[in-house]
């Protein structure tokens, strides 16, 4: 029971990481830059805010952004931190698949207990490479844009990366620790053998013969 509890727990945690992971890489409210003070920034329409994909200006009165499509120009750290999320966005798909097929409640045909414990596994494995390249992404990408230029607060969508990346590590590492396997081969004293003939059950070789009692009164 503790081992279907920390599966369906773990399955849970790495796809709301996984939503956390789409919508920090979706979004660009990644970190919030500016030279001055905030009311001085915002008065002048220079309070920016930068995600992955576009740098945008934010104002009371004013919200505008311009896309980063000049891919060669483009700083390191924004390129890898792309690829990163990228990459984890996509290996959420066969991971949320494989952990699936892996819960002890949802059969295919010929399924074992090893294999689904297989699939579990291999799908932990895909978790905890998302949790780590979502690690990565949003702790660089902060620290290349404050280098680069004044780096004010963080914003919502670092937030979200944080929290997504945080949550597949701990449901890769319930799916990787779960211990299971196959029920082991039944013993002779219980099971059972039947044959039925004609509609009359016949003893099997592991059964006492029926007339023995009357044999031995005779």
């Amino acid at each position: 029971m503790a081992h279907v509890c920390r599966q369906i727990t773990g399955s849970v945690a790495s796809c709301t990481g996984w939503v956390g992971v789409i919508i920090a890489t979706a979004t660009n409210d990644w970190v919030r830059t500016c030279d001055y003070t905030v009311a001085t920034c915002i008065r002048m329409d220079e309070l920016g805010s930068r995600g992955l994909w576009a740098e945008c200006v934010i104002s009371p009165a004013l919200y505008h952004c311009v896309a980063l499509n000049q891919i060669l120009t483009l700083p390191a750290y924004i390129q890898t931190s792309r690829a990163l999320m990228v990459c984890a966005c996509l290996l959420g798909l066969p991971a949320m698949l494989l952990m699936l097929m892996g819960l002890p409640f949802v059969r295919l045909q010929h399924d074992t207990s090893a294999i689904k414990l297989r699939r579990a596994r291999v799908g932990g494995v895909l978790i905890l490479f998302m949790a780590v390249c979502g690690i990565v992404s949003t702790v660089w990408f902060p620290i290349g844009v404050h280098q680069a230029e004044g780096l004010m607060s963080f914003g919502f969508s670092l937030y979200a990366g944080w929290v997504g990346s945080a949550l597949c590590l701990l449901g890769a590492t319930m799916s990787l620790c779960s211990q299971g396997g196959d029920p082991g081969t039944p013993s002779r004293e219980n099971s059972f053998y039947y044959s039925r003939q004609r509609g009359t059950a016949t003893p099997t070789p592991f059964d006492p013969p029926a007339n023995h009692a009357k044999s031995a009164l005779v």
